[in-house]
């Protein structure tokens, strides 16, 4: 049986949870501040933009495309339907089953916001070269 790693050989900067909240909080502020004048957060311009990409979606299909757990796809999704960004319907087969879709509103606010988006984006991978950049992401996606 091993014995523990000594708390001298661990360094919380070199930990990989550790250097992507750290990335992640970068990215949030850029797109907070890219996004400011639209009021959304990533998680609901990822959903608005999910619901507009693919026009009538159900809560939990929407939740597993954007990655988030039911507690919160649910909170962005009434957020977002408070400020009429998106309607909420049930199924007729199955009222247990919520189903989304973008309003007019919402339709008109997405292409604003995704050129905040692509400007949070670009602003993020800034620090890295063009390969770095492609290699980054390559690599996100096979971690993800």
């Amino acid at each position: 049986m091993s014995s523990p790693p000594s708390p001298d050989s661990f360094r919380l900067e070199d930990h990989v949870g550790f250097l992507l909240r750290k990335a992640h909080q970068r990215h949030a502020s850029l797109f907070l501040e890219a996004a400011a004048e639209h009021a959304l957060t990533p998680t609901q311009f990822a959903a608005l933009n999910k619901v507009v990409e693919l026009g009538r979606t159900t809560q939990n299909h929407l939740g597993r495309l954007v990655a988030m757990d039911p507690a919160t796809i649910q909170g962005v999704i009434r957020r977002l339907t408070l400020r009429g960004l998106v309607v909420r319907t049930h199924d007729p087969m199955d009222r247990r089953t919520a189903v989304l879709a973008p309003t007019e509103a919402g339709l008109a606010l997405i292409g604003t916001a995704m050129l905040c988006a692509q400007r949070a984006h670009a602003a993020a991978l800034a620090p890295l070269s063009d390969d770095e950049r492609a290699l980054f992401l390559s690599l996100l996606r096979k971690m993800g």
